[in-house]
């Protein structure tokens, strides 16, 4: 047994002189050292050729087989073990310098595996290692089960410093909150979200340290794999769970086309929710987390990473590309428009999280989803111009009023506009080539120059078509004039009073001002001057007896026309505060004037003097309360700019 001992001594000291020297003076100059330190130590004893075995290869294979005999008791007895292993220091310490021992083994001798008697002795190693293998694994689930389960759902840390327990919980929340259990209460109460400077440990430190112990024997012994799937199956759970609190759902394409689109949006707000708190704050902690396990042994960290996130970040851009696939109906934008920019501020997250070899994919993958997220906002873009050429002229709108797709479609754009800054990265990221020539001015000075601007303007010019077709349904021209007149105030109102006056630019919003101006001559001109030329007297060409007769005929004929178009215009909408009061004002200042002049004439033709007030039927306050009663509508039928 002595002899064995110091058989054993001399082996390990000429591994530690194998293993350190570099070349053959390092290794005489360590045998020197140990030679100095124990007589035992000789260099004739030391420099033997132990690697080779030439020089006593049966005593070598006889220390190798004893040596494994040794090593299978002790092994053997752990693995059989009814009891965790990992309850008593000193037996996972025991268990893992046999482990040690036997990877040092299976390296040393592996060089000469072809031997006959060594090949054995490696095959009953390896299957020893298996045993050993096999035992580990289950004592690494355990040890994460377990420290799961001791330590809470998980651990939060603040710059260092760990603030409670947590959980997460859509139910009770809002805001992507936390849910924590109140120390003096317990009951849950939720903390909304306000930063995300967070890091969750959902192990105790003591359980991580003999974790990295194993994760570094089943890497050495080859294993590394099978420990990176035992330690992913473990964390995938919680990771799941989390995203389960979260109120997110494990949803196919076809389900989330199936959704109403109420339940949708809600689920969208959910989907945001949780993909910031994934991204945020699950993801980097299990990134922590799996570097302090597998700490020096990058290449199984990032596979376990890989796998313990891959399905929860697939689940998130399975759902985020379903909605860029799916229905392209313009009330959708902006729900399409929270996700793309959600996923978009993601993206340094991606970067910074899969940033390692095994989940490029995931972070490619993301990239392409987001990209398809734009394709899909500018399909429904495409969709709102098809909405506008597709609006049937159905009938005329009441008093020539605000017709419903102007309001849709400038409230529609006013609001997709407060994304002007995501709008113009969406379109200029992929530029859409613009419409024929022909069909947009080309008088653009002063605007935006991007390709959301040239969108914008293609999609004011398609309204302004199709307000024109439907203004021809009109019998009255002057009606059509009036009609054109109310959409178009409330179209260069909407521009100035939003983002839309910085795509559209100033010189869009002077031209179509003056479209208005002129919109409102022809009525002016349709409507009065008939009027105007009633009371419009050439002087000194009508004689005396001529005069009368006259000044009769065309005070009948001023009343007939002022009540006939008082009447009817009565029942005419002009949506526009503003506007209308600028209408009436200028009706008052053109026809009063050239009313009291035709007055003071009739009052002056001698034969119409005792009859003045047969004829004159409106002063002028009454023909000043007459035009502000227009322009009103009936009951019902106003229309009034919203």
């Amino acid at each position: 047994m002595a002899e064995n001992g110091e058989e054993k001594l001399l082996a390990m000291a000429r591994h530690i002189a194998k293993t350190l020297g570099n070349n053959e003076n390092m290794a005489d100059d360590i045998f020197q050292i140990f030679s100095n330190f124990d007589g035992r130590f000789s260099r004739e004893k030391l420099s033997e050729k132990t690697c080779d075995n030439e020089e006593d290869p049966k005593s070598s294979v006889a220390a190798l087989e004893l040596g494994l005999k040794s090593l299978d008791r002790q092994i053997s007895q752990y693995v059989a073990a009814d009891h965790s292993i990992w309850a008593d220091s000193a037996d996972s310490v025991a268990f893992l310098d046999a482990i040690d021992e036997l990877i040092a083994i299976i390296r040393d001798w592996s060089p000469v595996a072809r031997e006959k008697t060594v090949g054995s002795c490696l095959a009953r190693a390896d299957d020893l290692m298996q045993q050993a293998m096999f035992r580990v694994e289950d004592e690494f689930r355990s040890l994460m089960e377990r420290g799961g389960e001791s330590f809470g759902l998980s651990r939060e840390y603040r710059n260092g410093e760990s603030t409670g327990n947590l959980s997460f919980d859509s139910e009770d929340e809002d805001d992507g909150g936390v849910i924590r259990n109140d120390e003096d209460e317990g009951i849950p109460v939720a903390h909304p979200i306000t930063d995300y400077d967070i890091i969750i440990d959902a192990l105790p430190s003591g359980t991580i340290s003999d974790l990295h112990d194993i994760a570094k024997r089943m890497v050495a012994a080859g294993f590394g794999k099978e420990c990176s799937h035992v330690y992913s199956s473990c964390r995938r759970e919680f990771l799941e769970e989390s995203l389960s609190r979260l109120g997110l759902q494990k949803l196919s394409v076809d389900e989330v086309h199936k959704m109403t689109w109420p339940d949708l949006e809600d689920e969208i707000g959910r989907w945001i929710k949780g993909a910031n708190v994934a991204l945020r704050i699950l993801f980097p902690s299990e990134r922590r987390l799996c570097d302090r396990v597998f700490f020096g042994l990058s290449s199984a960290a990032d596979l376990s990473f890989m796998e313990v996130c891959r399905g929860s970040t697939i689940q998130l851009l399975n759902f985020a590309d379903a909605v860029a696939i799916g229905s392209r109906s313009p009330e959708r934008l902006f729900r399409v428009l929270d996700v793309f920019e959600t996923l978009r501020d993601l993206m340094p997250e991606f970067d910074s999280v899969f940033s390692d070899q095994y989940c490029v994919v995931l972070r490619n993958e993301a990239i392409t989803i987001w990209k398809r997220l734009g394709e899909a906002i500018r399909g429904i873009f495409m969709e709102l111009e098809n909405l506008i050429r597709r609006d049937p002229a159905k009938g005329p709108v009441p008093g020539g009023g605000l017709h419903p797709i102007t309001r849709y479609v400038m409230n529609y754009l006013r609001a997709a506009c407060e994304s002007r800054q995501t709008l113009e990265q969406v379109f200029d990221e992929n530029v859409v080539p613009p419409p024929p020539p022909s069909k947009l001015n080309n008088d653009r000075r002063g605007s935006s120059s991007s390709s959301l601007s040239v969108q914008i303007d293609w999609i004011m010019e398609l309204l302004e078509s199709n307000l024109e077709a439907k203004s021809k349904i009109y019998n009255d021209s002057v009606l059509s004039s009036v009609f054109m007149m109310n959409n178009g105030r409330y179209i260069v109102h909407k521009v100035k009073d939003s983002e839309l006056g910085i795509l559209l630019g100033d010189d869009w919003i002077r031209r179509h001002t003056s479209k208005i101006r002129q919109f409102h001559a022809n009525y002016q001109r349709s409507s009065w001057n008939k009027v105007l030329g009633v009371l419009k007297l050439d002087n000194g060409s009508l004689a005396p007896n001529v005069a009368a007769s006259t000044m009769k005929e065309r005070i009948k004929l001023f009343n007939t026309y002022f009540e006939d178009i008082c009447d009817v215009q009565s029942t005419w909408v002009v949506c526009d505060d503003q506007m209308r009061e600028d209408m009436r004002i200028s009706l008052v200042k053109l026809l009063l004037p050239a009313y009291g002049s035709f007055i003071g004439r009739f009052r002056g033709v001698p034969e119409l003097r005792k009859h003045v007030e047969r004829h004159i039927k409106f002063d002028a306050e009454e023909i000043e309360a007459r035009i502000n009663r227009m322009f009103q509508g009936n009951a019902g039928s106003t229309n009034r700019r919203k």
